[in-house]
């Protein structure tokens, strides 16, 4: 089931592909809850609502997809977390040697066709879109076994890391947490219709130009390691977003007035604007300048274990 929210902060679900089918009206108290709130019940306590919006995508019409505006598919996670360095993207990386480290994303996510704002700052010497997939919690999880981690998956849905390169930092807020740096879409694609998370090809567009093209085989610390981890420190909520890294070669340099694109295998393609008042910035992303940025990246992590 592929789930989304659109117009006016309406609910939906994706029929034949190319229709919306509206099922809003489930979830009772809307206005009370506010729109974190409806999804945040309707994820939770998705077994028990399952048959009843099946029922409803079967009786509706639908509108077509292309008429609707999508907006983020979840508007204000408890918390949107990223994994910081987990792909085994050169030769020097080993899972041996890469730790699970997670840093926080502002948790205001842009919906599909949202605008993701580049401010004018000091030092940086690229912004950089990092095609991601993301999953989401759907249930409350603190110190779960690895074994077990997967039942407390809800769905997945395609996402970028914003980020600064280049500046000289003891935290992650300036170069990753800043607002609009966490775009996300088109929808959540239920944990059911995807047989293997761990084997996806995600790829990437900057206007045009194909970037990023790689396979989520190669992720070092796989999703049910993470969520072992993570829960062992704080814990996770239904609607929680979690971003697993990037395979870090082709993202290239991002500029206000470009669009950017992500499609990842059975999960949909959504694209972003950009805009703000940084300056032009279109180094070349060669091999000398990720060993500049990964010099510059220990003090990214706000967790080390």
């Amino acid at each position: 089931m592929k789930i989304l929210r659109f117009n006016d902060d309406r609910i939906g679900v994706l029929k034949d592909g190319d229709l919306v089918a509206d099922i809003s009206e489930i979830i009772s108290h809307r206005d009370i809850r506010g729109p974190q709130g409806v999804m945040e019940e309707l994820i939770g306590n998705f077994e028990g609502y399952k048959s009843r919006i099946e029922d409803m995508v079967g009786a509706a019409d639908g509108v077509l997809l292309a008429e609707v505006t999508l907006l983020a598919p979840v508007p204000r996670p408890s918390c949107c977390l990223a994994a910081f360095v987990n792909y085994l993207d050169n030769s020097d990386r080993t899972v041996d040697n890469l730790p699970n480290e997670f840093f926080h994303k502002a948790p205001e996510l842009v919906g599909p066709g949202g605008t993701v704002v580049l401010p004018d700052m000091d030092q940086v010497f690229v912004f950089q879109p990092e095609a991601e997939l993301a999953y989401v919690i759907g249930r409350h999880v603190k110190h779960v076994a690895e074994a077990d981690a997967m039942d407390h998956v809800f769905g997945y849905v395609p996402f970028f890391d914003i980020s600064a390169r280049g500046m000289v930092r003891r935290s992650q807020f300036l170069p990753k947490g800043q607002d609009t740096f966490a775009p996300a879409g088109p929808w959540i694609t239920t944990k059911d219709e995807i047989a293997d998370p761990h084997d996806l090809r995600v790829r990437s567009w900057l206007n045009d130009e194909p970037r990023q093209d790689y396979n989520t085989k190669h992720m070092a610390h796989k999703i049910p390691d993470q969520i072992a981890w993570l829960s062992r420190f704080q814990q996770l909520r239904p609607a929680d977003v979690i971003a697993t890294g990037t395979y870090l070669v082709g993202p290239g340099p991002v500029n206000p007035g470009d669009t950017i694109h992500i499609e990842i295998e059975g999960l949909g393609r959504t694209s972003f604007q950009v805009a703000g008042d940084s300056p032009p910035k279109t180094p070349v992303w060669d091999a000398a300048a990720r060993k500049a940025a990964s010099q510059l990246e220990p003090g990214l992590s706000i967790t080390r274990v």
